[in-house]
């Protein structure tokens, strides 16, 4: 009994909790943020197993200038003092002015519920990047590279003059010197385009596609690099190689490229900072001289062709004789605002090999990488002087094992790289993308070997977070193929579709899957950038595009789409409880509701004239336009009203409210009837009218029979498009027919998500009948194999069956309650949310339901544990003093919890 006692007041006397993943403005270790008061993040967990109910009670932060002063418990930027508070994310950095340039480490220090701190964290940093235009010393630059490379070689076709416009990269370099005693050196690079940059015969970072698209005529985003170990004392040289990329290049359907600017301009600036305090500058200017290389055409939607022959050994490197280079153009009248970066770059993630590798007609060699993806093939291969070697690629092969290219549309998505002959050559594309499961090889002397070509996966890199694996492979592979096709589509922006000529950013797929891109990966970042597009494509008159940035599509989004912008925000807010993101946008989000109050009638119908897409591609179930919009409009405002309220607006928020109101009564009036039938009477009508809260009690009980009844007389199949998808499975948790959407789940046959799975698919399908056995493909002119609004179905995968879900914004109150899914014995679930990791684990042995859940620090949960028949529930590791025996709902702190009851066959 002492040594317990002794043991448990030594446990009471040591911190509880311990801190970790600490983030500047939501990145790990951010360079060049354009915040002078940046945010600060970080979760709490337990010192150690076995404790509960554990929370933050205070915290003290501490950033510096020099990490070495942190370890001695010096802050010369900023000493926060204790501060009493739960807050763990978004606290806002209030020490001394942080001036562009300058280099901060920062450290934390939590206090538990007891009062007792923890240990100082490990320092992490941030750097601040270039606040005023004034702090560039470097000009944009160009060069007007010649369009005689325009030819291009096909597979199977050979040379062909080619009609399009496909310029060679630019390549630009300069020397210069540094000094001894240099203390940092940071790189920023930015582009009207894509640039690589690289010093001293390096590039200096896989960083993909900088800097990112933008509408580029309002601002363009830099990155920043330090760059302190590549310089040398004495000489050296930068260099950084421009492609066309968005800007320049061919963006979406048509055959237009050029939307922007005819020719790709870049800036770069390095600064050299010395132990003396002295600061030099290295920028592009006119002394940087210019010329062409081995990249001969370079298109995200064409390709690329590399002719290794005319490489330029040293080019990068310090004395090289750049004969036949020439001085680039200064270039000026460039004004859009340069700024930061705000989200994880695009880079490589995965590396697949080949499954199998047919050849189909002779020389002619197929790989199937088992899995669509979005990215490029590595070639190693050892060559002769001047061997052509082609690349083709597509999701899907015809009968005879050929490529299937026609759902590439205009895309022509053919690589071309010509050995240099010199031995093992190894290569991949710098400026150029693909959406593939297949790729053809051609111009081998043999066939290639599983190391020869190599599938490189690309997307931002954004930190995964969710996971559920379950009994059933089917689930299991239709999540892969959801998470797939997520990363397949968030390069730089969340895009349709990564294969054809579209890849544009399509507000009403974003939308609709958003929720569940959130419980994959940590897009916060992501969509923070994204949204700064969507809102400075929104209109003067307040509607929000189809496409962000908006190119080629309208800007007249219409219902379900133009939402977006009011949507995005909302459910960015709502999962990582980003009120800073929030009010950023909220100005936005209310001029697009005063837009649609103002575009409706006297009694707040829908216009007679506007723009639908409608319950895009749903299976031969149309809804009405009005409906649509009317539900759309009722649940922005709504949105809105929310958002008004978390920002404490609170006349906003009455305001709202009260057009809401009047906007439901509008939708009932006009669009229900008697005996509750929504107009249209299709499942995605009653899915609005329900899951957007748009009935009274006795109605929703009508309407939600009416929906059920059409699920069963289509043989228990939904016929819903992206709009009614994206809610139909939690309408029906929310009128308790969970077992309809268990059927739904679960189907194998057409139309349903297993039938894809059934029939092959590694990645989510634009439309449910993209093949079937009786009709084969689809149209081509709109044939995806990997869109992901379909995959929208995860999300309420991940809080039904997996039973993970937040009660307010930020997770700070979790709702635990999965539903048990009778086609499946198990389910593992986790989610590291902004507050730390959300576990659920529960399987069905012997008679018995076993139930883990854990819960993070700081949080609280309610807890709602499955019975069957009110059974008695019981648990032997809840903490002490907690009685739970014949309950089934609690409301818990932290920690791992085991629970138990029977569970009859």
């Amino acid at each position: 009994m002492i040594s317990a006692t002794l043991l448990l007041l030594t446990s009471i006397m040591q911190p509880t909790l311990v801190s970790t993943d600490l983030r500047c403005e939501n990145l790990t270790h951010p360079l060049g943020i354009d915040q002078q008061k940046p945010r600060l993040s970080w979760k709490v967990a337990a010192s150690q197993a076995g404790l509960h109910n554990l929370s933050q009670s205070a915290y003290r932060i501490l950033v510096a200038t020099d990490r070495a002063h942190l370890s001695e418990g010096k802050a010369d930027l900023w000493d926060s003092g204790r501060i009493a508070s739960a807050d763990t994310f978004g606290v806002e950095y209030a020490g001394k002015a942080l001036k562009s340039g300058e280099h901060c480490w920062w450290t934390v220090q939590t206090s538990d519920q007891g009062g007792t701190p923890s240990e100082w964290t490990k320092a992490a940093e941030f750097s601040i990047g270039l606040l005023e235009p004034e702090d560039w010393h470097a000009d944009w630059i160009g060069f007007q590279t010649p369009d005689g490379a325009s030819d291009t070689w096909i597979p199977e076709i050979g040379t062909i003059k080619n009609p399009l416009v496909l310029r060679p990269a630019t390549y630009f370099r300069k020397d210069f010197a540094a000094s001894s005693k240099l203390k940092r050196a940071t790189a920023y690079v930015t582009a009207l385009g894509l640039v690589d940059l690289h010093i001293n015969g390096k590039r200096v970072s896989d960083d993909l596609f900088t800097p990112g698209w933008t509408d580029y005529d309002k601002r363009v985003y830099y990155r920043t690099y330090d760059v302190t170990y590549s310089i040398n004392e004495g000489q050296n040289a930068v260099g950084a190689i421009l492609g066309d990329g968005w800007y320049s290049g061919y963006v979406g359907y048509g055959g237009h490229r050029a939307h922007y600017g005819d020719r790709p301009r870049v800036r770069v600036q390095i600064d050299l900072e010395y132990s003396d305090g002295r600061v030099e500058h290295v920028g592009t200017s006119s002394d940087w001289h210019a010329g062409t290389g081995p990249v001969l055409q370079q298109d995200f939607l064409m390709g690329e062709t590399y002719d290794a022959r005319l490489e330029a050994a040293g080019w990068d490197k310090p004395g090289f004789k750049a004969a036949g280079w020439q001085a680039s153009e200064k270039v000026n009248g460039l004004n859009p605002a340069v700024e930061a970066y705000p989200a994880q770059p695009v880079r490589a993630y995965q590396h697949l090999k080949a499954k199998t590798v047919t050849e189909p007609r002779p020389g002619v060699f197929v790989i199937d990488f088992g899995q669509n993806l979005a990215g490029f093939v590595h070639l190693k291969l050892q060559g002769k002087p001047g061997q052509h070697i082609g690349l083709r690629f597509a999701e899907r092969v015809n009968a005879d094992g050929t490529l299937y290219v026609a759902n590439l549309r205009g895309a022509r998505a053919t690589d071309n790289y010509i050995c240099k002959g010199t031995g093992v050559e190894d290569w991949e594309p710098r400026f150029t993308f693909h959406g593939f499961q297949y790729a053809e090889v051609i111009g081998l002397s043999e066939k290639p070997g599983p190391d020869d070509v190599v599938a490189v996966a690309i997307s931002n890199a954004t930190p995964e977070v969710g996971h559920i694996e379950t009994s059933d492979p089917m689930i299991n592979r239709l999540s892969a193929n959801a998470w797939w096709t997520q990363k397949m589509n968030f390069i730089d922006i969340p895009t349709d579709c990564p294969q054809r000529d579209e890849r544009l950013g399509w507000t009403g797929d974003a939308q609709a899957y958003i929720r569940t891109a959130c419980s994959f990966s940590d897009v916060q970042a992501f969509f923070t950038k994204w949204l700064v597009a969507l809102d400075d494509d929104q209109r003067a008159d307040g509607q929000f595009p189809m496409v962000a940035p908006t190119k080629v599509a309208g800007d007249d989004g219409g219902p379900a789409w133009a939402d977006a912008g009011v949507i995005c925000p909302w459910t960015i807010y709502h999962v990582y409880g980003d009120k800073h993101l929030l009010a950023q946008h909220y100005p936005a989000m209310r001029k697009f509701v005063e837009f649609t109050r103002k575009r409706c009638t006297a009694d707040l119908l829908p216009p007679e004239k506007f723009h639908c897409f409608g319950d895009w591609v749903n299976v031969n179930s149309p809804t009405p336009p009005q409906v649509i919009f009317e539900a759309y409009f009722a649940y922005s405002t709504h949105l809105v009203a929310e958002s008004a309220r978390a920002l404490g607006y609170e006349e906003d928020a009455r305001r709202y409210d009260e057009l809401f109101e009047k906007v439901k009564a509008a939708f009932n009036k006009e669009y229900v009837a008697a005996d509750g039938v929504v107009a249209g009477n299709t499942q995605c009508s009653y899915v609005l009218a329900l899951a957007f809260d748009l009935l009274d009690t006795k109605m929703a009980e009508k309407a939600a029979a009416h929906l059920v009844a059409d699920i069963e007389s289509r043989g228990w199949h939904l016929s819903t498009g992206f709009v009614g998808t994206r809610d139909i499975m939690q309408a029906l948790s929310k009128i308790g027919r969970n077992d309809v959407a268990f059927r739904l789940l679960h189907n194998t046959t057409y139309p349903s998500w297993g039938f894809e799975v059934e029939h092959g698919a590694t990645s989510i399908w634009e439309r449910w009948d993209a093949w079937t056995p009786d009709k084969g493909l689809q149209d081509p002119d709109m044939n995806s194999f990997a869109h992901y609004a379909y995959g929208a179905v995860m999300g309420w995968v991940f809080q039904q069956v997996g039973g993970i879900d937040t009660l307010e914004p930020g997770f700070g109150k979790i709702r635990i309650a999965p539903q048990i899914d009778p086609h499946l014995t198990w389910a593992k679930t986790h989610f590291d949310s902004v507050r730390g990791r959300i576990g659920v684990d529960w399987k069905i042995s012997q008679g018995k339901l076993e139930l883990t859940v854990e819960i993070p620090p700081n949080t609280t949960a309610e807890v709602a544990v499955p019975t069957r028949d009110g059974g008695e529930v019981r648990s032997d590791s809840a903490p002490i003093g907690l009685s739970i025996h014949g309950a089934t709902k609690y409301s818990l702190g932290s920690g791992k919890y085991l629970f138990t009851t029977e569970w009859p066959e």
